[in-house]
């Protein structure tokens, strides 16, 4: 089973692309997979994540948000690959 994070952000938000771009190279590390999802395009991720913005998740979890908490999706990815 191939691991997938997934990414809540923003077309015009600055701090998602830079975690994004972040996130990239410890995903390819991993062998995992990064799904991006615009909150905009979902109104019931935008009433719960709106000014959260950038957020991590693995599954239900979220592992950070605005910026990329590097040590914890680490953590998180050495434990479930």
């Amino acid at each position: 089973m191939r691991t997938e994070l997934t990414l809540l952000g923003r077309n015009y938000c600055h701090l998602c692309h830079d975690m994004e771009q972040a996130l990239r190279p410890i995903a390819e590390e991993y062998g995992v997979s990064v799904e991006l999802v615009d909150v905009d395009q979902h109104p019931e991720l935008e009433a719960r994540y709106d000014e959260l913005v950038p957020v991590l998740l693995w599954g239900d979890e979220e592992l950070c948000h605005y910026f990329l908490d590097e040590a914890r999706v680490r953590a998180v990815l050495s434990q479930i690959r």
